[in-house]
């Protein structure tokens, strides 16, 4: 303690904490530095200058917030501590790539989702790379100089980083071409930087939407279609798509169609957004609840996930607002979703309705959690939340059985459909937000960019249910995208628009 009660120079206690940050928090930067490099002698020297980049960057940071914010700046500095052992852990446990994508998973992430990620892991890294510097920090006692060795110091540091960027002049399109990559893994610009540039993003997609033209019903038949929007849910593993192992068996006998697809993102928000949106745009058009609803169909929203855009729709039901309509449903699971199905569709009183089911089954970390104990059919299953430490046969068995969940799910709002009155003409559709990785490649969940993104968390189900479905359905439909269903749906329950487009219907 006597060394701590000792004022030390401000320019050694930023000497030492850029010397920390960059052994701490960037060996993955270094990682992929390296892997992007020829082995010459030309990687020995770009490595050379990023270390030294890195460690001129940070001290500029470090010395320039101290300085100015004193004890604001302590607690700035402390920030950037939890947020880098934060987000080191999360890319080292998960394989995550921290872009504007990833930010956006973690800003529209609930509280209930994110603590799935808690572990002793996750304590581990907090403590040691965050809380423990962060206590050093403000223990610390500086003698933080006078206005001319700030002057100096900034001057300085500031110089050294301009030299290193000359001196690696030739290197400057390597380091273009490379930013993306190597500014995921830069703390705490990776995430600093990723959240202002995801946050512009949403100002832009959440300005007032865009109306389509308006769409009338061509007849008054009593019809109904029900989407359901899965979560992380992969084609591989679904047996209706030839997997190994039987994760469909009800499915298989309703005589659901399955149609391969490829998802237009990888992750929730984005893909939702693709699964509503009458075509593939940034702007944010009235998506096909709202349309529809304005349309004057019945249109209701029962949801346990999130990531929708905004909805103007009759009936917006939550876990918790279905929980008490049906106080004896199970809360913890996506049944309560379907709880009721027929009955408020039979008392709506409309000719045209669209129900929207909108679950969380397959997501991570934790797929065990996601079903109740009589679907956990493929055994042992992990119950980690470090997807990384578990035994890879464990992780697929407690996702697979997500999957089994998946099925009973959807033969069940099938079967709602099947109770209605014969007069009514009925289909469902389910389509995933987009795939998971289950450990190919090192990566798991989802979220990659997706022009980097692999297969697994691109390649979804696409699945469509009609009483007669053989006769239902195109002759030439063999795939489908997530921007059918739009056009589908429409032309199921008999809406006209200009905006509507025959070709992207897959319905006779």
């Amino acid at each position: 303690m006597t060394v701590l009660n000792k004022k030390a120079k401000l320019t050694a206690v930023c000497a030492f904490l850029s010397l920390f940050t960059l052994v701490a928090y960037h060996i993955p930067f270094f990682t992929v530095a390296a892997s992007k490099l020829e082995g010459t002698w030309r990687t020995v020297l770009v490595m050379a200058s990023l270390v030294l980049l890195v460690t001129a960057i940070s001290y500029f940071f470090y010395y320039l917030v101290l300085w100015l914010g004193r004890v604001v700046g302590k607690c700035i500095v402390a920030f950037t501590f939890i947020g880098n052992a934060t987000a080191l852990y999360f890319i080292n446990t998960y394989e995550v790539v921290i872009d504007d994508a990833m930010m956006g998973n973690v800003f529209n992430t609930r509280f209930s989702e994110a603590s799935g990620f808690f572990s002793a892991g996750a304590v581990m890294y907090l403590f040691f790379l965050g809380i423990l510097p962060s206590v050093y920090l403000f223990v610390r006692k500086v003698d933080y100089g006078s206005f001319r060795r700030f002057g100096a110091n900034v001057g300085g540091s500031f110089g050294v980083i301009a030299l290193l960027a000359l001196a690696n002049f030739p290197n400057w399109s390597w380091v273009h071409v490379n930013s993306g990559p190597l500014g995921s893994y830069m703390m705490p610009w990776s995430y600093v930087f990723n959240s202002v540039r995801y946050q512009n993003s949403a100002r832009k997609r959440n300005r007032e939407e865009i109306r389509l033209p308006d769409a009338v019903f061509s007849d008054s038949t009593k019809t109904v279609c029900v989407l359901v929007i899965g979560e992380s849910a992969r084609r591989d593993h679904f047996s209706l798509y030839g997997y190994s192992r039987e994760t469909n068996p009800l499915l298989k006998d309703d005589g659901a169609v399955a149609l391969p697809a490829v998802s237009a993102a990888t992750y929730t928000t984005a893909g939702v957004k693709a699964i509503l949106d009458y075509s593939p745009t940034d702007k944010l058009y009235e998506p096909l609840p709202s349309y529809l609803s304005r349309a004057g169909a019945y249109v209701v929203w029962r949801t346990s996930n999130w990531g929708e855009p905004p909805l103007h729709v009759n009936e917006y039901q939550t876990v918790d607002a279905l929980q008490k309509l049906y106080p004896d449903a199970d809360g913890r699971y996506d049944g309560i979703l379907l709880e009721g199905l027929s009955g408020q569709i039979l008392s709506s009183g409309n000719s045209k309705v669209f129900i929207v089911i909108h679950t969380s089954t397959s997501h991570g970390p934790d797929y065990s959690t996601r079903y109740p104990a009589d679907f956990e059919k493929f055994t042992p299953v992990s119950r980690t939340a470090e997807m990384s430490k578990a035994d890879p046969a464990e992780l697929i068995n407690a996702y697979d059985n997500s999957i089994l969940y998946t099925d009973f799910l959807i033969h069940t709002a099938i079967s709602e459909l099947k109770a209605l009155p014969e007069d009514w003409r009925r289909c469902l559709i389910y389509v995933s937000d987009h795939g998971e990785s289950l450990g190919e490649n090192g990566l798991f969940m989802h979220g990659v960019t997706r022009a980097l993104a692999p297969k697994e968390q691109l390649e979804i189900p696409f699945i469509v249910w009609t009483p007669w479905v053989g006769q239902s359905l195109k002759s030439g439909v063999h795939s489908a995208e997530q921007y059918n269903v739009f056009h589908s749906v429409m032309h199921f329950l008999g809406a006209d628009s200009e905006i509507y487009d025959e070709n992207m219907n897959i319905f006779r």
